[in-house]
């Protein structure tokens, strides 16, 4: 296995290079930001296909690049699944809270707790979502640098701090517009090396069907799981109700995607956005369940985990781009940089979303006399501010990696009970501000109890069902692979013989449930203690609840609409969208490139 060469590197400083020109072309263009609604908001004229690849890259990290393609390996394509999951993740979005948020016109998701609730909630969400950030930042930055340092030598703590500096250059100097256009630059990025990877496999494996009849044999293709127990680590029902709630948890109420759909110039740009996101994902879905397969199917007599030729499983998909691509120069380079756009695509939402929830929760509320101009100064200091943070949190990631990992699974379980306060406020016109907190509380303690149980006792592989790998037609004595000082993995294990009880049934749950349990203890304590402290009583402004006439303006001819937005609307059957399937909104928003008859879908692509 040859190292990096020449090449590889300059594809990947390209990358980079095209990342921060977009940043310093947005910082001038259109006279730079004036506002702080300019910077942090693109001023709220987005269109609908920008943002839709932004929130397609900016949930898609490198942990997707490298991790999803090693999870088939492992635990074969049921992971397919959250195809279906998705469209009801959107669906969600689009129809429950994109209306309420669009709406009220608000820049921090935050805001909306103290307009229905009040400003403790609203204090207690911002400061869960900063804390559960910048940590997940920490991780998205590091463990994808580890995994490539150890496979290629790429130099790791190069990659990290390029990565992280020109990130929080385009972040600090261009706002929203700038994370937008470089997320859509970064997702070609992403697909290209990912198509690198799947052409090349199939060259090498002489056909699709060679992979597919592999990937049947060694039973990969294991998607009809129907098992309703709730503690298997993937079923269908798993996948598609924790999948559902978790999913909804980022895409619905979580600042980074929201305060993007909200940037479009109306509500149907807005919506649009997340239904053509839709479709990126399941682009992305694709690729990365296709390069899980090509392992199986390139691996399946020599297991390079098993045979210690890799130390931990996220390397296998940066081996087997050196194993068969190293004749191509350059080719391993464009696979780094796609991984690394995935790297940049995330962390770059982070920090313009911390920037907002900072300026608009902390600093707006308490500092009136600010000018617009100096707030748009201060949200670019807390660009800046937070780029640092996140480099610095990589850094701690380095010297904690599984107990940060820990950590994140644990914040995973934040979303839970926040999507339950946001769907309490949203949903039920009499819930009120300590229902709300009592729920909140309780869903976040049964989260907790769940996640840290699960974390100090991982669920048996019974529970996971790992698929077998083999090493028959291995030939190599000793690995040439430096393990990882600290792969990362969780390190509580405690043996089989100290398991308490509950370990086996509680603390086994699937992980897809946490958030589903957290979301749904918070709705249930909140409309308890809410009914009992005359949450019916009080009167709620309808503006804060999702409407009747927020549904039905899908169908309708709105008098309040303008008449360009009537004209969109009206070429939006709101059925289509709801079974998935092709929708000719797409072609007249293409600029009409050609008439929607001489194709067969709606796309042009």
């Amino acid at each position: 296995m040859r190292g990096f060469t020449v090449w590889d590197y300059v594809i990947f400083a390209a990358m980079l290079l095209v990342s921060a020109v977009i940043g310093v072309y947005y910082a001038f263009v259109g006279g730079g930001q004036k506002t702080s609604k300019d910077f942090l908001m693109g001023g709220r004229s987005m269109s609908a296909l920008p943002v839709a690849l932004s929130l397609t890259a900016s949930f898609m990290s490198a942990v997707t690049v490298l991790g999803t393609p090693a999870e088939i390996y492992r635990y074969g394509a049921i992971f397919c699944i959250f195809a279906i999951t998705y469209a009801l993740v959107v669906l969600c979005s689009a129809e429950i809270f994109l209306p309420v948020f669009y709406k009220l016109g608000i820049t921090s998701t935050y805001e909306y707790l103290e307009l229905r609730f009040n400003k403790y909630l609203r204090l207690c969400g911002m400061v869960l979502f900063i804390i559960q950030t910048t940590l997940y930042t920490g991780i998205v930055i590091y463990a994808p640098a580890l995994a490539l340092n150890q496979v290629t030598g790429f130099d790791l703590w190069g990659a990290v701090v390029a990565t992280g500096v020109v990130c929080t250059f385009y972040c600090t100097l261009g706002g929203l517009k700038a994370v937008v256009w470089t997320d859509v630059f970064q997702v070609g990025v992403m697909v290209a090396g990912f198509s690198a990877v799947i052409i090349r496999a199939v060259v090498v494996q002489e056909g699709i069907g060679r992979i597919v009849n592999d990937s049947y044999y060694g039973g990969r293709l294991n998607f009809w799981e129907f098992d309703p127990n709730p503690l298997q680590r993937h079923t269908f029902w798993t996948i598609i109700i924790g999948g559902t709630f978790t999913w909804t948890g980022i895409y619905g109420i979580n600042q980074s995607q929201v305060q993007r759909y909200i940037a479009c110039k109306n509500r149907f740009h807005a919506k649009l956005s997340l239904y053509i996101n839709l479709v990126g994902l399941w682009g992305i879905l694709a690729c990365a369940v296709l390069c899980g397969l090509a392992l199986y199917s390139i691996y399946k007599d020599c297991d390079p985990w098993t045979s210690k030729q890799v130390s931990a499983v996220d390397q296998l998909m940066p081996y087997l781009v050196l194993d068969i691509l190293h004749d191509f120069p350059g080719a391993p380079g464009l696979f780094v940089a796609s991984a690394y756009s995935g790297t940049l695509s995330t962390v770059s939402s982070s920090i313009n979303a911390l920037a907002a929830v900072t300026v608009e929760d902390l600093i707006r509320p308490y500092f009136r006399s600010l000018s617009e101009k100096k707030l748009s100064w201060i949200s670019m200091g807390m660009s800046l501010f937070y780029g640092g943070v996140c480099i610095a949190m990589a850094a701690v990631a380095s010297f904690l990696g599984a107990l940060l990992q820990a950590a994140l699974s644990i914040f995973g379980m934040v979303g839970g009970p926040l999507l339950g306060l946001f769907a309490l406020g949203i949903l039920c016109s009499f819930a009120n501000g300590i229902g709300a907190f009592v729920g909140l509380v309780s869903g976040f303690v049964i989260s907790l109890w769940v996640g840290i149980g699960s974390q100090i006792y991982p669920p048996l592989p019974e529970r996971t069902k790992p698929l077998s790998l083999s090493t028959i037609g291995c030939n190599i004595s000793s690995g040439n692979l430096t393990a990882t000082e600290n792969p990362l993995t969780t390190i509580f294990y405690t043996p089989s013989a100290e398991r308490p009880a509950l370990a086996d049934n509680w603390y086994s749950l699937s992980y897809l449930y946490f958030s589903t349990l957290g979301t749904l203890t918070t709705v249930a304590v909140g409309i308890i203690i809410s009914l009992l402290t005359g949450g019916l009583k009080q009167n709620t402004d309808r503006k804060f609840l999702l409407t009747k006439e927020d549904f039905l303006s899908n169908f309708s001819w709105s008098k309040s609409e303008t008449p360009e937005k009537v004209e969109a609307l009206n070429w939006k059957p709101f059925t289509t969208t709801a079974e998935g399937t092709d929708n000719p909104a797409f072609s007249h928003i293409e600029m009409d490139v050609a008439s929607n008859k001489n194709k067969v879908n709606g796309l042009h692509i």
